[in-house]
């Protein structure tokens, strides 16, 4: 085990994959010599070369376009796109080509392509580099996405991704790269998709939530703590494919749910997962359902902290489950 960020846990998956399969290469804008805008890549092109970590034109849809007719044809590329919020350009093509390839093809092709790209708030980027569009490509069927939220998770989750056989999009909470350390298991470290993980037991009331928001909730749980009220912190580390069982079991042992989630309020997962709980464990909750995140605007520059869930919040929407 060695202690990394979140950042150097995603360097070290790629390195890991890059040493263990010379058909994974990375590319993007400035992920070369500069080793990308975060640094996530820092250091790749001088350990395997200009051939399989280079530097791309200033072009979404062409990085993404290359990516899919490397993957069709036996590689396994992974493209970063620099900021999530730049992504909407090659939308087209994650959506209407990458997605749909192995329907399209009667299954005679796949795309195991991983798309990495930063999003969310936190480092005060304001509304063209702090967005949160997860949703964007839940609703994409053909697409997995994954959101890790401890070093460890990141580097193990990104060796499962890309070893996939099926496009990724690997969406990396940028808020926490480099404040959130923890231990990583040295060499070979896959943690599956589709399986969730209980950041923190609890008894009273499950919170979801992924990404950032980890952190967020369970420093909301310390304080609850002082009360007498012991939440339960579940994170699903993939939005899709979803655990749907890890979550209907802590909300049928609790019988409370909180969603949690930097993305606008309307049409957010944490709406899905409020549906999901309520079509299947209705009959276990002694409270309303509460969704806690941003709000229904362009993310703001100058109100940031405002416009991001923080722990009174969270603290605040737990408490409304209590008053049913």
């Amino acid at each position: 085990m060695t202690p990394m960020t979140l950042l150097e846990g995603i360097r070290d998956g790629l390195i890991t994959e890059m040493n263990g399969d010379d058909r994974v290469l990375v590319f993007g804008e400035d992920v070369g010599r500069n080793g990308g805008v975060f640094r996530t890549t820092d250091g790749l092109q001088e350990m395997f070369g200009e051939k399989r970590c280079f530097d791309t034109p200033l072009s979404e849809c062409g990085i993404i376009g290359a990516a899919i007719g490397m993957a069709v044809y036996g590689l396994r590329p992974v493209p970063e796109i620099q900021f999530q919020d730049f992504i909407f350009p090659a939308f087209d093509q994650i959506v209407s080509e990458a997605a749909k390839m192995r329907y399209r093809s009667g299954g005679e092709f796949t795309v195991p392509m991983v798309i990495r790209t930063p999003y969310g708030g936190g480092i005060r980027g304001g509304h063209y580099h702090s967005q949160s569009g997860e949703v964007h490509f839940t609703h994409t069927p053909g697409l997995k996405v994954v959101v890790p939220s401890t070093p460890a998770d990141a580097k193990g989750l990104l060796i499962s991704s890309i070893r996939d056989d099926d496009p990724v999009m690997f969406l990396e909470p940028k808020k926490i790269y480099r404040t959130l350390k923890g231990e990583v298991p040295e060499g070979e470290h896959a943690v599956p998709l589709g399986v969730g993980r209980i950041a923190r037991e609890g008894t009273d009331c499950t919170v979801v939530a992924w990404g950032a928001m980890i952190e967020i909730c369970e420093k909301a749980a310390e304080e609850l703590q002082k009360s007498g009220k012991s939440i339960e912190i579940v994170d699903p580390r993939t939005l899709v494919p979803l655990d749907e069982k890890i979550i209907l079991d802590s909300v049928k042992k609790t019988g409370r749910l909180v969603t949690v989630y930097e993305a606008p309020r309307t049409s957010g997962f944490g709406g899905e997962i409020a549906a999901i709980v309520a079509e299947k464990a209705i009959e276990y909750l002694e409270g309303p359902i509460v969704r806690v995140a941003g709000f229904d605007t362009p993310f703001p520059y100058a109100l940031e902290g405002i416009y991001m869930p923080d722990v009174r919040r969270v603290v605040r929407g737990i408490e409304k489950t209590f008053t049913w």
